[in-house]
């Protein structure tokens, strides 16, 4: 193939694959589609807790906690976004020793006092009231 042909022809395919290359980046810049519970700004997502279920030294299931976070102040949702590490590693924390201390594999987790422990979390770690916790479920799922 002569050199102005290999030429001609390698920018015609350019040509075409140019504009693919832009929707394909253009993709990529949106993200992908994510899922949310609410359509409320204020809500924040709490990705799932699990904690083991123990009787003595013998794990006898997994605890599992979903919440959210209602937080209708603008200025303390950026702050408790920036803070989900935090966040999440006091509820894994609390939820750890409270799944190993009062969670029995024959009896249902109370979600009230869950709920408050996360609550009372929530307001230490941030420092001030005003992000609520919002239990969306708790369960257990025994092993044999």
């Amino acid at each position: 193939m002569p050199p102005r042909l290999f030429v001609l022809s390698f920018v015609a395919a350019m040509a075409v694959c140019v504009p693919f290359g832009a929707e394909i980046r253009a993709a990529e810049a949106t993200g992908p589609a994510q899922h949310k519970t609410t359509q409320s700004e204020s809500y924040v997502i709490i990705e799932p807790l699990y904690a083991s279920i123990l009787d003595g030294a013998r794990s006898h299931g997994l605890l599992l906690v979903e919440l959210g976070l209602d937080v209708p102040d603008e200025k303390l949702r950026d702050r408790v976004n920036k803070s989900l590490p935090n966040l999440r590693d006091a509820y894994v924390r609390s939820l750890l020793t409270y799944a190993a201390t009062s969670v029995r594999a024959w009896r249902q987790p109370n979600v009230e006092d869950i709920a408050t422990r996360m609550q009372a979390i929530t307001d230490r770690v941030m420092g001030q009231p005003g992000a609520r916790v919002l239990m969306a479920q708790t369960a257990i799922r025994l092993t044999r």
